[in-house]
């Protein structure tokens, strides 16, 4: 069974969650003695939208950027306006005027798509009478799990660092901290981590949301292509669909820089300034985001019970996105890999 049609299904018949398209059928095969039909083909309702929520954003980055160029004073306001904080302080802290002002009206979406992703937690974490979405406990073996498996994402990351990025400052820099990325994931198994795994999207980030003009709607549950059906299927911390979507906005600002966005023309004279601009943005809206998020799940349980076990299961998906986001660059676009080298090497600050 393939997982969009399994998750998109119960979202419509067994939730309240609306944010998603409607399953108009399904065409499957049943072999003998297949206990699970195998999906051949999934039809879903059309849904009026703008386009993916990745296209729109690098367009709201493309015009934030040409308001930070034709303010001769906005890079220094953007500099004194970059908070070092971690995300989950900075998503407690006030937004000023000036920040408002400088980002506009996205702060806003941002919060709205955070709603929008707590709401389809909270609806896949809803039915513990249904075995294949009931939430099950975040165990200590669960964590080793993670543990071992972010670990073996670090040794391929830095040994493919090694091999493929000689000469690169960030890229040295990062090797330097091979000591401190180990010891920030064994964190993962020394405290006790609460909260439940459930039926996540399990592939998300900003191309995976459609954008009607005034809300998200959340497609592609298939999860990632990569991995067996049978993987996909597996329940795992709703914070990791969120790690997901932050690293999704670093990358954003990045993509623009790089000429990713339709119609803009980025001077070498510029980037320096753009990529102090993309920090701003990328960190305000990630806060935005997360802020809405945490505000909509409330005491939800399926997260961690307290900030600090929060802080630390965030911190380990986010290192694991970006630790997969290295080799995957320098496999398919080197001139790429500082910007997940540049998310760890903020985890690490």
């Amino acid at each position: 069974m393939n997982a969009d049609l399994e998750v998109t299904r119960f979202l419509n018949e067994e939730t309240p969650f609306r944010n998603t398209p409607r399953v108009a059928g399904a065409i499957e095969y049943s072999a003998n003695g297949q206990r699970d039909p195998t999906t051949v083909a999934i039809l879903q309702n059309y849904t009026p939208n703008s386009g993916d929520a990745w296209r729109y954003t690098l367009d709201v980055i493309g015009r934030f950027f040409e308001r930070v160029l034709s303010d001769p004073g906005a890079i220094e306001r953007i500099i004194k306006s970059t908070p070092s904080e971690p995300l989950l302080d900075l998503a407690n802290r006030a937004v000023s005027d000036d920040v408002k002002g400088l980002i506009g009206g996205y702060l806003a979406d941002a919060e709205l798509l955070g709603t929008r992703t707590a709401e389809m937690h909270l609806a896949l974490a809803s039915r513990d009478d249904i075995p294949a979405f009931a939430p099950e406990p975040f165990t200590p073996h669960y964590q080793r799990s993670i543990y071992q498996s972010i670990r073996s994402q670090a040794v391929q990351a830095l040994q493919t660092l090694r091999r493929r990025a000689k000469g690169l400052e960030e890229a040295e820099t990062l090797l330097s901290n091979e000591t401190e990325i180990h010891r920030r994931l064994r964190e993962v198994i020394t405290t006790r981590i609460g909260g439940s795994r459930i039926r996540t999207h399990g592939d998300y980030h900003l191309g995976q949301v459609l954008y009607t003009g005034n809300d998200f709607v959340i497609i592609d549950f298939e999860g990632e292509p990569a991995r067996p059906l049978s993987e996909r299927r597996i329940k795992r911390s709703a914070l990791r669909d969120v790690a997901g979507m932050l690293r999704s906005f670093q990358y954003a600002p990045y993509a623009v820089v790089l000429g990713q966005a339709e119609g803009s023309v980025i001077r070498t004279e510029d980037v320096a300034a753009l990529e102090e601009g993309g920090r701003f943005w990328q960190r305000w809206v990630s806060a935005a985001f997360l802020r809405a998020y945490l505000a909509t799940s409330a005491a939800a349980p399926h997260l961690p019970a307290n900030r600090e076990e929060l802080r630390l299961l965030l911190d380990a998906y986010l290192l694991e996105k970006a630790l997969y986001e290295i080799v995957y660059e320098l496999n398919h676009r080197p001139d790429w890999v500082r910007i997940p080298i540049r998310g760890v090497l903020e985890l690490l600050a």
